[in-house]
């Protein structure tokens, strides 16, 4: 191979789409959906949802318990099939591809469309096989590359000058932060675009949540990142967009400094002044 196996991909990006009400600018989509709804059974869970992600940006989804930002946020690689009796009606276009028509590989998917969850979930294996996983999966076999993902990944994590000494000890043994940066390395081997992040900092003590929200600030350099959060300090802090959900329905969404101080929608301002959620 010719060149490094994490040289990023030369990225296939398009003008932004206008979508009435929802971030209007013109900037490179790499992801959105249309007219997205996800149902549990007969219960829709989020109604035609349509919202772009600008590439190299953060965009924060927030709503109180229950409203669908989580369910959302799923569907962007395809998790969602996973639940028994979910579907989706819509569509959600990754660079330019519907990834919901029949025949899309959602293997492949979520290797461009990465996830890390809201509690820590390293594999009972080494630091190494943990990073080296989904690399191992998808035909990388020679160690020379493994051990350059690993370290790249790890390093991209700013995890690396912790565990360099230690990546053959298990994965369990890393603190509570440690582990949740060790998931989101785990993601990276796999050279996404896009890195979705559920709520990745709710289980973490306020320093390993302090270092989270740091790295997803140096990690939207390389990769466009979606994180649902509760914390609507942390929305404001590291976000660029921010999408408000209500009730399964995206009531708004745009730059996070306008949403935080001008928001046009009452339901909008009721919830960030804390009337309900």
């Amino acid at each position: 191979m010719a060149v490094s196996m994490l040289a990023r991909n030369e990225k296939m990006v398009r003008p932004a789409v206008e979508i009435p009400g929802q971030m209007p600018e013109a900037q490179h989509i790499i992801i959105e959906t249309k007219n997205l709804s996800v149902f549990y059974g007969e219960k829709a869970a989020i109604q035609n949802v349509s919202l772009a992600f600008p590439e190299h940006q953060v965009t924060a989804l927030i709503g109180p318990s229950g409203c669908g930002k989580s369910t959302f946020l799923r569907s962007l690689n395809r998790m969602n099939d996973e639940i028994a009796g979910c579907r989706m009606s819509g569509g959600i276009f990754y660079k330019g591809a519907d990834i919901t028509l029949p025949g899309a590989d959602v293997f492949e998917i979520r290797k461009h469309i990465g996830m890390v969850f809201q509690r820590p979930n390293p594999f009972a294996k080494s630091v190494f096989e943990n990073v080296a996983f989904g690399p191992k999966h998808h035909g990388v076999k020679k160690k020379a590359w493994l051990e350059e993902i690993v370290e790249e990944s790890l390093k991209k994590a700013a995890l690396w000058d912790e565990v360099k000494d230690r990546l053959h000890t298990s994965a369990l043994a890393l603190s509570g932060g440690q582990q949740q940066r060790l998931c989101i390395a785990r993601a990276l081997a796999m050279n996404p675009d896009v890195l979705l992040l559920d709520e990745p900092a709710s289980a973490l003590d306020p320093v390993s949540t302090g270092k989270i929200e740091e790295l997803i600030l140096e990690l939207k350099k390389d990769y466009t990142v979606a994180i649902v959060t509760h914390n609507l300090q942390q929305a404001a802090r590291i976000s660029d967009k921010t999408a408000f959900f209500f009730m399964g329905a995206l009531i708004e969404a745009g730059d996070t400094a306008k949403i935080f101080t001008k928001p046009e929608n009452q339901k909008t301002r009721d919830y960030l002044s804390g009337f309900f959620g």
